[in-house]
């Protein structure tokens, strides 16, 4: 009996020691980095993806697009910035918790110790960072002094800027942030992990002139804030952070930068260099730091084993207008409405997804996907089993991704939302707004008349669009297709009354 378990023992440490040693680089390997690049306000019209006569060139996201997947029907969750950043991090649509944006000095949107991307990827041994606009929320509670009055808030004495700064980033699942939080939203400062890197003592903002425009909420400010400093300074911390990296352990980067929001304020290099105005030129800016931030990848090394993502929060702002009539550059391209609209210009967005050796260069996909679905992709490649209760709305778009055989469509159907009360279903070719208007702040009589486009009353039942026949919406089938109607309706009610978008998991 010793003899027979000795051999056992024996037989054992023979089998450890001949078998493959694996090491932390080799498990490394298998865990790709990723890397998401997130544009503010930026329309699908806004890339030039290798058109040498667009008016404004993108030629370090063309590149990225050409080494990667292009989605031609890429969405966010909302036409606005707060509910779709919620949604991309946390796989479970906006509208299930609020509807608006996190106005200055409001709270987190998130719930202790809720489900984010972050915080999957940290518990799977990545090191995660943030960058740039935040705009989910903080913990202001925790430095406003005892007794100020709501309508204090915007003054700088209010608070004692030298205590944590919690509710952000570092509280979500991040190991690292730097930012300003948001561009146009007090306070005007830099913000590192938990605390302020620059104190605002100033009482109101006053910057130098603007290039492009775009106004500032009343706040604390810290002596010398440039708002031109902004987005250069955060990727260029992002580029250090990176650098920073060893190939034994995987990272997780999320770059929000903070254009081409307003203010639209590109740095001199990049005014006049396209066709589009000064937005145009921040586009060009924006397009130059993801070049930067590629650039870092590549030079440590990173590049062959880095998922790297572009896609933005939403449609671009109302001054696209203004864009169409003097430069006929037409910011959604061939889609109807900007951003805070249900109609496709509102939320569906430049979407390119770029993996070395994974996803075949130069693919595209008609495929409709969301912002919502990277993390049931993410969880399916790190190898992170999620449960039923998070990430309800998120499909595992790696089939997709790799050009393997699935279900087609992937997706039963696709809810965008921006106000409450007012939504829109995508299901395959056909979108149903169960509003009167897909428009939010209004259509000009000029650009109506630009693209042959009809403006609803406000006792329109609805709207009905078959995109593959109509991308720009310009003809409302509502009326035609009234047992198509009920049925898109029907199910967008048992969405928004508490059913999972996405199917459950096993």
């Amino acid at each position: 009996m010793k003899n027979s378990m000795m051999q056992k023992l024996v037989r054992a440490f023979v089998l450890l020691a001949t078998a493959p040693i694996i090491s932390a680089g080799s498990l490394a390997a298998e865990r790709p980095n990723v890397v998401i690049l997130y544009a503010d306000d930026m329309g699908v019209g806004d890339v030039s993806y290798g058109d040498s006569e667009a008016k404004i060139q993108t030629p370090n996201i063309d590149r990225l697009a050409s080494q990667g997947m292009t989605f031609s029907d890429g969405h966010s969750s909302s036409g606005i910035c707060t509910p779709s950043r919620y949604a991309l991090l946390t796989g479970q649509h906006h509208w299930r918790s609020f509807h608006d944006i996190v106005n200055a000095f409001e709270p987190s949107v998130f719930k202790p110790g809720e489900f984010t991307i972050a915080r999957m990827f940290h518990k799977q041994g990545y090191t995660t960072a943030c960058f740039g606009k935040w705009h989910l929320g903080w913990d202001w509670d925790a430095i406003r002094k005892p007794g100020v009055t709501k309508k204090e808030w915007p003054k700088a004495e209010s608070y004692d800027w030298t205590k944590r700064f919690p509710g952000g980033p570092v509280d979500q699942g991040f190991d690292h942030y730097f930012g300003d939080g948001t561009i146009n939203f007090p306070p005007y400062c830099w913000i590192e992990d938990d605390r302020f890197a620059t104190i605002p003592t100033r009482p109101v903002i006053k910057s130098k002139p603007l290039a492009g425009g775009g106004g500032f909420r009343p706040g604390p400010m810290a002596e010398g804030w440039n708002p031109y400093e902004i987005l250069p300074t955060v990727t260029e911390k992002t580029v250090e952070w990176i650098k920073k990296q060893k190939a034994d352990k995987p990272f997780f980067a999320y770059l929000a930068f903070n254009s081409p929001h307003y203010p639209i304020v590109p740095n001199k290099p990049f005014q006049g260099k396209s066709k589009a105005g000064y937005y145009g030129d921040f586009v060009i800016e924006t397009d130059a730091m993801v070049g930067k931030v590629l650039a870092a990848l590549e030079e440590k090394g990173f590049a062959e084993n880095t998922i790297v993502i572009f896609t933005a929060d939403n449609g671009t702002e109302k001054h696209a207008f203004q864009r169409l009539e003097e430069f006929d550059q037409w910011s959604s391209g061939e889609l109807r409405g900007l951003k805070r609209d249900l109609y496709e210009g509102g939320h569906r967005v430049p979407f390119v997804v770029s993996w070395p050796g994974k996803i075949a260069a130069g693919s595209r996909s008609d495929e409709v996907v969301s912002q919502v679905d990277f993390a049931a992709t993410f969880a399916e490649i790190i190898g992170y089993e999620l449960d039923n209760k998070v990430a309800i709305d998120s499909y595992n778009i790696l089939p997709v991704l790799k050009g393997e055989k699935y279900k087609r469509p992937l997706r039963v159907a696709t809810v965008q939302n921006t106000n409450k009360g007012k939504y829109a279903l995508r299901q395959g070719d056909w979108v149903l707004i169960d509003a009167s208007s897909g428009s939010h702040s209004g259509e000009p009589a000029a650009y109506l008349e630009h693209f042959g486009l009809e403006s609803y009353p406000k006792d329109n039942p609805g709207l009905l669009f078959n995109l593959k026949e109509d991308p720009r919406q310009t003809k409302n089938l509502y009326q035609e297709h009234p047992e198509k109607v009920a049925a898109m309706r029907q199910l967008l009610k048992r969405y928004t009354e508490g059913e999972r978008c996405a199917p459950e998991r096993n």
